[in-house]
């Protein structure tokens, strides 16, 4: 049955109403958000273009670079080889891939990596797909990798590692390994270093020192000398729309790693594991970030950490303890049944996640939560534990 244009559109709408709106406050456990108001524009504006065809499209081609290139400069790279991709999962695989392509070169016949508990989902996917083998050092009492385990465990002549995956802004609770002192380690045994900065890429290099917690090591990116690439997700913190993830490399030298030739395309070469790629999350990254800035990131950032620490008073002050004190803008509150309270909040309209790693309650503040969103949160929460 066809429809005329007036139909479809009057039903898609009907569809688009059944979905929960970013500012309605509601979606609490998300690490996306509502996207700058200017992405509509310039989506309209590149709707059609591929980047899957490069030579097609050169200036939308020469707007990723661009884009590569800001976001190297805030990571410390003047030099980056990178791609705006699907997302963080779609960066990662990439990242193993490169990883298990240089072992296989070595003419290693396995792949091991070592990689915290607090690891992305999308590593397993990676793991299913390559077959590699996985080390889980124990966590630390601020759930992040044990350096000493770690160091102990290369050290040991009977094992060898090609990668550690480090994580800047872990999903559940938002920490960041100590990538400092693993990026040494890292170094002295010749071992590439990949860190998932999916979220925190676009919290940490804006973060005001008040918000940084005594004696913790925010150090993730390419200042670090082992540090050979990094997942970063301009639709997350970024404020980009979806489909915008990236995945940035120290360099150009890795990109033969990732090359399959693709004789009929403009560029016979392509390194992406997705074909087709839309060049509106590159060209609305490009227009996010050159509208923001560095003080616009920062300003985002700091509302965002305000809400945090609003947050944790306004759950103190009901009886909810958080699971750590906050790194980035992240809260666990600490729950003996968090799915099931998990599931009585989405009853009663509330949309958080819960972590597995500790029993608690996830929420995430990004922009579009404000004070009152929290307020009403917190009084749903309260009254579900009291029933």
């Amino acid at each position: 049955m066809t429809m005329n244009e007036k139909e479809v559109l009057d039903a898609l709408k009907k569809y688009r109403e059944m979905d929960l709106k970013y500012e309605d406050g509601r979606i609490l456990g998300s690490m996306c958000t509502k996207p700058h108001p200017i992405s509509r524009k310039i989506s309209e504006m590149f709707f059609e273009t591929n980047l899957g065809d490069p030579g097609l499209f050169k200036g939308t081609k020469k707007l990723e670079n661009e884009v590569i290139q800001m976001m190297g400069n805030f990571l410390n790279n003047n030099n980056p080889f990178g791609c705006i991709i699907s997302g963080g999962t779609e960066a990662n695989i990439t990242a193993m891939r490169t990883i298990k392509n240089i072992s296989r070169k070595k003419g290693n016949k396995s792949t091991t990596v070592i990689l915290p508990e607090t690891a992305h989902f999308s590593f397993e996917k990676a793991r299913e797909m390559m077959d590699l083998q996985y080390i889980n050092p124990p966590l630390t009492n601020y759930y992040t990798m044990d350096v000493k385990y770690i160091k102990d465990y290369i050290e040991d002549s009977k094992n060898r590692i090609d990668a550690i995956v480090s994580i800047a802004g872990c999903t559940e609770l938002g920490t960041i390994d100590n990538i400092k002192e693993i990026s040494k380690l890292a170094e002295e045994n010749n071992i590439y270093l990949h860190v998932d900065a999916a979220f925190g890429g676009f919290v940490i290099p804006f973060l005001e020192d008040k918000y940084k917690l005594d004696n913790y090591n925010y150090e993730f990116d390419f200042s670090l000398n082992a540090v050979s690439s990094i997942t970063i997700d301009p639709h997350k913190m970024g404020l980009a729309p979806i489909p915008a993830g990236g995945i940035l490399f120290r360099d150009i030298s890795f990109k033969k790693y990732l090359d399959v030739e693709a004789p009929y395309l403009t560029d016979t070469h392509q390194s992406t594991l997705i074909g087709t790629r839309t060049g509106i999350g590159v060209a609305s990254t490009w227009g996010v970030m050159k509208l923001l800035g560095e003080e616009g990131y920062k300003n985002i950032v700091s509302e965002c950490m305000d809400n945090t620490y609003y947050l944790i008073k306004k759950a103190k002050e009901y009886g909810f303890k958080p699971v750590i004190d906050p790194i980035l803008n992240i809260v666990a509150l600490r729950d003996e049944t968090p799915l099931k309270t998990c599931l009585k909040l989405r009853e009663v309209g509330w949309y958080v996640s819960i972590c597995k790693c500790v029993g608690a309650l996830r929420i995430v503040l990004m922009p579009h939560i404000q004070k009152e969103h929290i307020d009403g949160f917190v009084e749903a929460l309260s009254s579900i534990k009291k029933n």
